[in-house]
């Protein structure tokens, strides 16, 4: 970020999300602002959360904010002579940025976006480590809570062992809204777990994530709940190809709409490319969806270090859906897929 301050000409950067704040210095609370200069950072936090910031941020001059945290920002930038001042545009409002310019008429903001994302999209070897334990976690509930899918069930009750298994593992709590959506209820790509019944004959995707020490896992995998016939076995299968295609093309300098084309190519040469309405992958590390962005216009290009999801999917209206979802490391030469659940359409 200090190198990026230089490039750009900025005095200072004012971080806003507190996603990015838990990034750049390791302070997890909710209630902040970080000011970085070229030599300094200072994390001006409430009274709630100095003693923890002091222990997660080592390093970062640890300030209280008083009642008026607008004067206590203002106090910081003036000492350190700022006059040109970066701020995240994707994180801030209006009525926030009003105050500022009333405060300091004499700075000259300028609006920054994608900065501490761009950053976060490439992976270090400890983000790594966490978001593969992530996804130990996530694959070990899916495991457990694979046992308990039966006819009569509950999505409800699925979605609800399936989070007490990741917490038993060592989640700090589910990555997202568990999706459980059986039958015709497959069709809803985001289909969160309902009071649905599940029935003998359906598919049942379901669509899990771990938190982990602030990383995020992703995973998802359609099951059979007894025989299918050959319309459901062909669509999986289709998916399944997809999918196959769509990690084949992951290496590095591949542009991510290509990889996306990789995939979506399979399913439009079938005649079901209306039913693969989003999407392929995203990426995954503090946030469950993070830059880059795996879609059909995405110029973002692929480097080594990034995490992304390959998530084809059909979803036909009042027939159901299916999603097979697993996340891939881009590698120096290629890409390793970091999950290892089973891709084979099993039969409950």
């Amino acid at each position: 970020m200090r190198s990026y301050l230089q490039e750009q000409g900025l005095d200072a950067f004012i971080v806003t999300a507190p996603v990015n704040w838990a990034y750049l210095t390791g302070f997890t609370g909710s209630s902040g602002l970080l000011l970085l200069s070229r030599e300094e950072a200072v994390l001006l936090t409430d009274a709630r959360y100095v003693e923890q910031a002091k222990e997660e941020a080592p390093g970062v001059e640890v300030r209280r904010s008083g009642r008026e945290p607008v004067q206590d920002l203002a106090g910081v930038l003036r000492s350190w002579g700022a006059q040109e001042v970066g701020f995240e545009a994707d994180h801030l409002t209006v009525q926030r940025f009003r105050a500022w310019e009333r405060e300091l008429p004499e700075v000259r903001w300028r609006e920054v976006s994608g900065t501490v994302e761009g950053l976060r999209a490439v992976k270090e070897e400890g983000e790594l480590a966490l978001i593969r334990q992530a996804i130990a976690i996530a694959e070990g509930a899916l495991r457990e809570v694979f046992a308990l899918i039966a006819d009569g069930r509950r999505e409800s009750e699925l979605a609800l062992e399936l989070e007490f298994s990741l917490r038993r593992r060592g989640a700090a709590a589910p990555a997202f809204d568990t999706i459980v959506a059986s039958g015709p209820r497959g069709a809803l790509p985001h289909g969160v777990a309902s009071q649905r019944r599940l029935r003998k004959g359906e598919l049942v995707t379901i669509d899990c994530g771990a938190l982990y020490r602030g990383y995020a896992s992703d995973l998802t995998r359609t099951f059979a709940l007894g025989e299918v016939d050959a319309r459901q076995r062909e669509v999986y299968e289709l998916v399944r190809l997809a999918q196959q295609e769509g990690i084949r093309a992951v290496r590095p300098g591949r542009v991510a709409r290509e990889v996306d084309a990789a995939a979506r190519r399979v399913i439009e040469e079938s005649g079901l490319g209306e039913y693969f309405g989003h999407g392929l992958g995203h990426g995954v590390g503090r946030e469950v969806h993070e830059r880059p962005v795996v879609g059909p216009s995405s110029e973002e290009v692929l480097r080594p270090g990034m995490v992304i999801t390959v998530e084809p999917g059909i979803y036909i209206p009042e027939w159901g859906g299916v999603r097979i979802e697993d996340m891939v490391l881009v590698t120096e030469n290629g890409c390793e897929v970091l999950t290892s659940f089973t891709r084979e359409l099993l039969l409950l």
